[in-house]
Parts: structure tokens; C-alpha cells; sequence
């Protein structure tokens, strides 16, 4: 609570002509001692002046955001509406090599107007499997979920997204929901990872029929792929591809389709900016391919040296400003 100068002055009278004693006193106002004292010896030195609230301090930081940057940071947000002030941060810090923090870029864009709250709410998941992964392709995780197409029905979108790195490894529209779209999906993900017979990877699904039928556990065994399934009635074991097709419909399901072609192509279009142009938290705000394909060291330590030069820049800019 802040007391204004009178306050703080009738306060002290209070105080000081109280038959309780000081400490009794300040418990029934309800203030608390070493405050009080700050006003007194504040009030012993300067009198009634020195009850004021003293204004804020101007000095300047050397680590302050000059204005240009700042009008810059707004301009790249307007090329770029798309991108969260998260993900905006670390989008100038990699294609225009200057460092900027995400809370930095937050208090520019709301000082523009520029954040709104979003249209829609993630729900919350579990994002982790009791075993964790350490390395790409150890497991994958695969589960369908649906379309409604204008004039063709319900479609079924069965996806194969990486454990570890949550790179989209494949996915495939389907017409319907069964053991054979599941093994087509996985076929055309070995192929494209070439990941080698003997160290394929563990496949973590859900319950559903597909998943449980023999037709689909007799392949995999030819495969010499180790099946896991999560438990019934928690969908939060599968919680990196639940995560990543609530994230794809938030966007996908904006547009109307009136064919599967319109849809395989808004969806193969997302699958592009997801795996290789946007900026995940949870890997330390690099894309799934730059972990999928092990280029994300590279592209960490690139940010580091770029922070460096950045600070001792806006240090010199500092110094300048002070001898001027």
C-alpha cells in the first residue's frame, strides 16, 4: 500500500503521541516497523519534504533497446503477424543477427498494440513418456484424427511424429481408419528416415482398433518394431502428437475444403512450417528438423556468439552517448 506525504505525516504524529508505545501502535495501524522508520529518520533529516515519494530513477542503461531497434522490432512484427513474440525473438536473432529477449519483444509489441489475446485456448498436456528418449528415432508416436471434407465425408489424418525431436517423420490422409492405413503410414516413414533394420524405433499408439488388431502387431513384427500402447482412457501418454494436431487444426481448420486434394495441400503446407520453420520452446526455441537432422548445436552456439556481440555493441553505443 503506498501512503501519500500527509499520510505519512499524521502517522508519525500518531506515533509519537501514542500512550501504547511505537511497536504496539504500528501493529494497530497496521504498518510495518522498518517502514515507519524509514519515514521517521527521512522525516528527522528533511522535515515534511522528506515524507514526498522520491521519483523514479532516469539513468540510463547501457543495455536499453534504442529507439531504431525498437521501430524495427514493430516492423518485423508487422512483416511477420504470424509469429508470437516468443517465437518473433528468436526469429530476429537468427536472420538478422542481433540478440533481443523474448520479454523484451513482448513489452515493445504491447506498447504497439500489437499482442492480442489469441482465438483459441491449447488445453494442457503431458509432454512426457515415463521412458524418456535421448536420441532421434528411439520412438515414434502415431495417432489419426479427422476432417470433415464438403461433399466427401469424414477423411482420417494418420501422422508419425518423432519422440524426441517432434519432427512430422510422415503423415497421410486417409479414407478410413484401419490397420492397413497404419502400416502404409509407417512403410513410407522408414523409407523416408532409413532408419536401419536393426535399430528401428519403438512405436507409441493409443488403444484404438487399428492399433490393436493383429493384422497391425504381425507387421510390426516383421519389421522388428517394439510396440508400446498408452493407457486406456489417458491420452496424455500420447501427449506430443496430441499437442501437435491440436496445434494443426487450430490453423488448418480455419479454411473450408471441398476436396481431399485441398486439404492434403493446406496440411502439407503446415507440416512444412511446423517441422522447419517454427520455433518450439520445449527444444530450446530451435525447429524439430534443425533436431531431427542434428544441425540445432550449430545454430545454439551461433545465438550465443550473436547475444555476446550484441550486449558489448549496445555497451559501446552506451559509452558513446555518455561522452557526447
Amino acid at each position: 500500500m503506498h501512503y501519500s506525504q500527509s499520510e505519512k505525516y499524521e502517522i508519525i504524529r500518531i506515533v509519537e503521541q501514542s500512550d501504547l508505545g511505537v511497536i504496539r501502535t504500528l501493529r494497530e495501524l497496521k504498518v510495518n516497523k522498518t517502514t515507519f522508520y524509514n519515514w521517521y529518520n527521512a522525516y528527522l533529516k528533511q522535515g515534511y519534504q522528506g515524507l514526498a515519494r522520491k521519483a523514479p530513477s532516469k539513468k540510463g542503461s547501457w543495455n536499453k533497446i534504442n529507439k531504431a531497434d525498437r521501430d524495427k522490432v514493430v516492423g518485423i512484427a508487422l512483416e511477420k503477424p504470424e509469429l508470437s513474440s516468443r517465437e518473433l525473438a528468436w526469429y530476429i536473432t537468427d536472420n538478422y543477427k542481433y540478440y533481443i529477449s523474448e520479454s523484451s519483444v513482448y513489452r515493445i509489441l504491447k506498447a504497439n498494440g500489437l499482442i492480442t489475446t489469441p482465438s483459441f485456448r491449447l488445453m494442457s498436456a503431458s509432454d512426457s513418456f515415463h521412458d524418456k528418449t535421448t536420441a532421434v528415432n528411439q520412438m515414434w508416436q502415431t495417432d489419426f484424427t479427422y476432417f470433415k471434407i464438403f461433399g466427401w465425408g469424414w477423411y482420417y489424418l494418420s501422422t508419425v511424429l518423432d519422440d524426441y525431436s517432434r519432427y512430422i517423420v510422415n503423415w497421410k490422409l486417409c479414407a478410413t481408419m484401419k490397420a492397413k492405413d497404419v502400416k502404409e503410414t509407417l512403410d513410407e516413414a522408414l523409407y523416408a528416415s532409413n532408419v536401419p533394420e536393426k535399430s528401428r524405433p519403438k512405436l507409441l499408439s493409443d488403444n484404438g482398433s487399428c492399433y490393436i488388431s493383429n493384422e497391425l502387431a504381425e507387421y510390426l513384427d516383421q519389421k522388428d518394431i517394439k510396440h508400446l500402447r498408452g493407457r486406456p482412457l489417458h491420452p496424455q501418454t500420447q501427449g506430443k502428437i496430441e499437442r501437435y494436431h491440436r496445434s494443426m487444426k487450430n490453423v488448418v481448420k480455419l479454411d473450408n475444403y471441398f476436396s481431399p486434394g485441398q486439404l492434403e495441400a493446406k496440411l502439407k503446407e503446415f507440416v512444412h512450417y511446423y517441422n522447419f520453420e517454427r520455433y518450439h520452446e520445449s527444444l530450446e526455441n530451435v525447429t524439430p528438423a534443425e533436431v531431427y537432422f542434428g544441425t540445432a548445436n550449430r545454430k545454439l552456439k551461433q545465438r550465443k556468439m550473436t547475444k555476446v556481440k550484441t550486449m558489448k555493441a549496445r555497451k559501446k553505443q552506451f559509452q558513446n552517448f555518455k561522452l557526447l
